[in-house]
């Protein structure tokens, strides 16, 4: 993953010092898009357009942050190192690829900060070998126009 991505911490935020506020603290969680609180603190882990990956709790689990959010110290924040390629698209395709390694860790076999930078996971790639991000996008242009043509079909009955 280091090879393509750019892996940064979250910042420790213990629940006596956060403030109440509106800001969304994404914590180690697999429920609601892993936001566990609301909270009006501000540190160096604020962050927009990221994907915040679990290594610890709900571990290997992955979600897309369009918005601004304060990330734990158990969640990692990850981007593409290519700069032009973070879109909402390509980091959710990136996202599933993610999630889909969550099996292999369990107790016994963490999945730490150096296990991160060192998983492989599977991407399309350009014949130079390098991600094929437009494939990535369109891929999940797709597949987000399929959803929302198959609601919007059952809510005109």
């Amino acid at each position: 993953m280091e090879d393509v991505l750019s892996i940064a911490k979250g910042v420790r935020l213990t629940k006596a010092d956060m403030q109440e506020g509106s800001r969304p603290f994404i914590g180690a969680s697999e429920a609601s898009n892993g936001v566990t609180a609301f909270i009006a603190n501000s540190n160096a882990s604020l962050e927009s357009n990221v994907l915040g990956v679990n290594y610890n709790g709900s571990v290997g689990i992955s979600f897309y942050h369009p918005y601004e959010a304060l990330f734990s110290d158990d969640v990692k924040r990850v981007r593409w190192k290519n700069e032009a390629a973070n879109n909402k698209y390509t980091l959710l395709y990136l996202s599933t690829a993610i999630t889909q390694q969550k099996g292999k860790y369990a107790y016994g076999y963490k999945f730490n900060a150096q296990r991160m930078k060192r998983q492989i996971i599977m991407l399309p790639a350009l014949e130079d070998g390098s991600p094929d991000y437009r494939y990535m996008e369109r891929t999940m242009r797709v597949m987000e126009y399929e959803v929302l043509s198959e609601y919007l079909k059952r809510i005109e009955v």
